[in-house]
């Protein structure tokens, strides 16, 4: 092995570990969290594009956890800044962590990528841009990797919170 690829492969186990310690860092808040709210939830970890991935999942079928989910994901996408906050305040490093509970953002993302694709196959077929609702960062991320699955391309336009993907004819 060459020196370059030697460390190279360093850094990637060092990315990987950093990551690891992210989602570690994550879990034990969010059970402390759990705790609090009297909630039952395990929590899985992950390393996901680059990020870590924490999901709370229950065995009941994650009833009591959709008050974590909230109206359209509003209190999932406040616990996970929370989440990223706590990270951020062990490690001194911005988080990008990914939050999941009770399988929301799975859900979310399978039917923003049909979306994404359906709007593709409307911008091939009438040669039209198509303007597509308001969305979360989160929510713009799938749409675009989907729009950019099915051959075109995308962008964003809008200011925060009304920004908006436009799905561009090829």
């Amino acid at each position: 092995m060459t020196e370059g690829t030697t460390s190279a492969a360093a850094e990637g186990a060092d990315t990987l570990t950093r990551l690891e310690q992210e989602g570690e860092i994550a879990a034990d808040y969010l059970e402390g969290l759990l705790d609090i709210a009297d909630l039952d939830g395990d929590i899985d970890m992950d390393v996901e594009a680059d990020r870590a991935s924490v999901s709370i999942i229950s065995d009941a079928g994650g009833r009591e956890l959709q008050k974590l989910v909230g109206r359209d994901g509003e209190v999932l996408e406040a616990l996970q800044e929370l989440t990223r906050l706590a990270v951020h305040r062990e490690t001194g490093d911005r988080s990008r962590l990914m939050l999941d509970i009770a399988g929301y953002r799975a859900q979310k993302r399978s039917e923003l990528s049909e979306l994404g694709a359906k709007a593709a196959a409307e911008a091939r077929s009438s040669g039209e841009a198509v303007k597509l609702k308001p969305m979360t960062p989160f929510e713009r991320k799938v749409v675009h990797d989907a729009v950019k699955a099915a051959g075109l391309r995308s962008e964003s336009e809008g200011e925060e919170p009304e920004r908006f993907v436009v799905v561009l004819p090829a």
